[in-house]
């Protein structure tokens, strides 16, 4: 059964993220709120964490999972990027952008997109969010919450909790956080295209 954790919105609770951060440290797999709607998460180099959300998900190989970074430093070791793109970037975060870009050798090669060996990245703009990365002190491998053949992703805490009761290791709810998944832009090619609009406008990378 999955663990369940309730936390302030806007002063979540220490030792809460403390709990959580520990089970994620010791394998979990966490449902948590972004700034974009839930997402699946877990540690970087968790390979089993990663196949579950393949599994749940029912991915291909061909799926870019994101690296949800607390901030640019930590982004910055994971993906390569031009002085262009980052101020493009930078402009926009933190916020609800998933950016698609090539990796680093610090990216499990699970985490590549298999031809293109780029990854997603992204900084959030949600208050648990921020709190859950500082704590941890690395990014979260992460994808959204959608399940197979639904239209939406699932926004309430309880419902996930119900539903994925045991194929997750914990939920943290911090109240609703929207239906939208973020909007994704791809730099690796040297110029911006967008390939999922979004949570995030559009407009400024058009």
């Amino acid at each position: 059964m999955a663990k369940y954790f309730d936390v302030h919105p806007q002063n979540p609770q220490s030792r809460i993220l403390d709990n959580v951060v520990d089970l994620v440290r010791g394998g979990a797999l966490v449902a948590y709120p972004t700034d974009s709607c839930f997402a699946l998460g877990c540690q970087l180099g968790n390979r089993d964490g990663i196949a579950r959300i393949r599994t749940i998900r029912q991915l291909d190989d061909r799926h870019h999972f994101t690296l949800v970074c607390q901030n640019f430093a930590q982004l910055g070791q994971f993906v390569q990027i031009d002085n262009r793109v980052f101020r493009a970037i930078k402009a926009a975060t933190p916020g609800s952008y998933t950016f698609i870009l090539p990796a680093t050798n610090e990216v499990p090669k699970q985490l590549l997109h298999p031809k293109k060996k780029t990854v997603g990245v992204r900084i959030p703009d949600h208050v648990v969010t921020q709190a859950l990365l500082a704590e941890l002190g690395e990014p979260l491998v992460s994808s959204t919450l959608l399940l197979p053949g639904e239209e939406e992703p699932m926004t309430q805490g309880w419902e996930i909790k119900e539903r994925l009761d045991h194929v997750v290791d914990a939920v943290l709810d911090s109240g609703d956080c929207g239906t939208e998944p973020t909007t994704v832009v791809d730099f690796s090619g040297g110029e911006a295209e967008i390939v999922r609009r979004g949570a995030g406008d559009p407009e400024r990378f058009e």
